[in-house]
C-alpha cells in the first residue's frame, strides 16, 4: 500500500498534533493535492492541506479542545486554518460545486470524498492520505501521477469552464510534473484551444501570478511552445513568441522567471500580467540590457554577477552568438571590483557638481579599461583633462 507516512512533514510534530485533534474525537480527516503529489514524485512539500467530512464550526471546536489555534480564513468555502507550532493547516470541508461563472464557483458541502475529488482540477491533485499516511486514489490520478502526465478530472472543457485560469495551470503543471518526452495530454491542449475566450474575463493578477510561476519551472520551454502553438500565449501576451525562449533556457546559468519573460519579447508583459514593482523593475533592466551599449564587465559590476549571467544569456540568445567559456568566472570577478576612487580623493579641488561630474568621468574611464586604471592613473588623467579645459 502507498502510504506518505514516512515523510518528514508526515513525521513532524506540528502534523502529528493535527492527526491527533482528529483521532482524539474518532473523527476523519485526509491530507490532499500537493502534499501528497509532491511528496510521490520526490518534490518539495511547501502548503498542507487537508478535506474532511465536518463542517467547519466542528473543526474550529476540536481545534479549540487540541489547544490549537483556528482561523476562519474562508469559512463561507469551508475552509478554517489551524495553526500547530506556528504551521498553517488549511482544512477544508468535503465539496461539490454547484455552479460556475469561470472564475469562481458556488459550492455546497458533500460528504463524500469521491465527490470532493470530482471538483479538483488535475488527476495528480486529487490524491489523498488518511490519519495513518495511506494514500486513498479515488479517482485514478495515482496512474497519470506515476507516468508523469497531467489531465484534467472528466471532460477538460468542464473542468476548464469552472474556472479559465486552468488553461494557464495546465501548462504550469506540465512544465513541473509533466514528462516532455511524452508531450502534453492532446485531448486537454484542444480544449484549452477551443476555450482562449475565457482568458479575457480573469484578473491580469491571477495570469501574471500564473505566468510568473511557469517561467520559474525548471524548463517551462515545451509547456511555452505548446502555448504558442495553441494560441494561448498570444491570447495573454500578443507580442510574445517562444523563439529567443528556447536558445536561452539552454543558454541560462541559472533560473530567472524574469529574465525568461524578456525572452519572451514585448514591452508591455510588465502591465499586462501586472507585476510587483520590483518584478517590473527587473524585467525592464532586462529588456532594457539587450538594447544597450553596456559592457556585460560593466553590469556585472552595477548590478551583480547574476543579472550579468543572464543578460549575458539573453543577448546570445537573440543575436545568435556563443557564449565565452569562461564568462562566469569573469562576471563573477568584476562584481567583486572597487572603484578605486572616493569623493574625498578630489576634495577640496572639486566640491558639489563639479565632484559628481569629475567622479562619473572618472569612473566612466576606468569601467572602459577594463578595471585596468590604478588610482594614481586616475588622478593623473583628471589632472591632464583640468588643465587642457585651463
Amino acid at each position: 500500500m502507498t502510504s506518505v507516512q514516512g515523510c518528514a512533514w508526515f513525521q513532524a510534530d506540528a502534523t502529528q498534533k493535527i492527526i491527533n485533534m482528529f483521532k482524539a474525537a474518532d473523527r476523519e480527516a485526509f491530507f490532499v493535492g500537493g502534499c501528497i503529489r509532491n511528496s510521490l514524485m520526490d518534490v518539495a512539500v511547501t502548503d498542507l492541506d487537508m478535506a474532511t467530512p465536518l463542517l467547519p464550526e466542528e473543526v474550529m471546536s476540536l481545534a479549540r479542545t487540541a489547544g490549537l489555534k483556528a482561523i476562519p480564513t474562508g469559512i463561507e468555502h469551508g475552509t478554517v486554518t489551524v495553526v500547530a507550532d506556528g504551521e498553517p493547516f488549511e482544512i477544508t470541508t468535503f465539496r461539490r460545486d454547484v455552479a460556475t461563472d469561470g472564475r469562481r464557483a458556488v459550492v455546497a458541502f458533500a460528504d463524500d470524498i469521491a465527490q470532493d475529488a470530482r471538483r479538483r482540477d488535475f488527476s495528480m491533485n486529487a490524491l489523498y492520505a488518511g490519519l495513518d499516511g495511506a494514500v486513498i486514489d479515488p479517482l485514478g490520478g495515482m496512474d497519470d501521477l506515476l507516468t508523469r502526465r497531467v489531465r484534467f478530472i472528466g471532460l477538460p472543457q468542464d473542468r476548464i469552464r469552472e474556472d479559465y485560469l486552468r488553461i494557464l495551470r495546465f501548462f504550469r503543471f506540465h512544465a513541473v510534473y509533466g514528462d516532455d518526452r511524452a508531450g502534453l495530454d492532446a485531448e486537454a491542449l484542444a480544449a484549452c484551444a477551443a476555450n482562449l475566450d475565457g482568458l479575457e474575463g480573469l484578473s491580469k493578477e491571477r495570469i501574471g501570478a500564473e505566468m510568473v510561476k511557469l517561467a520559474a519551472a525548471p524548463d517551462p520551454s515545451t509547456a511555452i511552445g505548446a502555448m504558442d502553438q495553441s494560441g494561448v500565449l498570444q491570447a495573454i501576451l500578443p507580442a510574445a513568441s517562444g523563439r529567443t525562449l528556447y536558445p536561452y533556457v539552454a543558454l541560462e546559468f541559472h533560473v530567472d522567471a524574469m529574465a525568461r519573460l524578456a525572452a519572451l519579447g514585448g514591452f508591455d508583459v510588465a502591465e499586462r500580467l501586472k507585476l510587483s514593482k520590483k518584478q517590473a523593475n527587473q524585467l525592464a533592466l532586462y529588456q532594457t540590457s539587450l538594447a544597450d551599449t553596456r559592457s556585460l564587465n560593466e553590469i556585472a559590476f552595477r548590478e551583480g554577477a547574476e543579472i550579468a549571467l543572464c543578460v549575458a544569456a539573453l543577448r546570445a540568445a537573440t543575436f545568435e552568438q556563443p557564449l565565452q567559456s569562461d564568462l562566469k568566472a569573469q562576471l563573477v570577478a568584476a562584481s567583486k571590483q572597487e572603484f578605486p576612487i572616493a569623493a574625498q580623493d578630489l576634495m577640496p579641488q572639486y566640491s558639489g557638481a563639479q565632484l559628481g561630474s569629475a567622479l562619473k568621468m572618472l569612473q566612466r574611464a576606468w569601467l572602459d579599461s577594463g578595471f585596468a586604471l590604478t588610482k594614481a592613473q586616475l588622478l593623473k588623467l583628471l589632472e591632464a583633462k583640468s588643465n587642457d579645459q585651463n
